[in-house]
């Protein structure tokens, strides 16, 4: 599903013009994406979150060479789906 897919069915659903919806989500998707850039969690009850996670700086080597470099640490996103999500995607419930 696309933006413009996902605007057009809450526009649908809600029966809200277009222009405002879009609103809406470019709203709700920029004050996500500024929570995030903060390396904040952001958590969609019934959805999932969204947590930023900070990696280490490591001892890594060229596959090529064999030479030993170092890797700088790096922020990377993680999405964990909330369980009713999880439950609804794989059609079973978690124990």
């Amino acid at each position: 599903m696309t933006k413009s897919q996902l605007i057009d069915e809450v526009a649908r659903t809600t029966r809200m013009k277009k222009v405002e919806v879009t609103r809406v989500v470019d709203a709700a998707l920029g004050l996500i994406s500024k929570r995030l850039g903060k390396h904040e969690k952001v958590q969609l009850t019934g959805f999932g979150s969204f947590e930023p996670r900070k990696r280490k700086a490591r001892q890594g080597f060229n596959p090529q060479t064999g030479e030993k470099i170092r890797v700088k640490a790096t922020w990377s996103l993680v999405f964990r789906p909330s369980k009713r999500l999880r439950e609804r995607i794989t059609g079973k419930k978690r124990r």
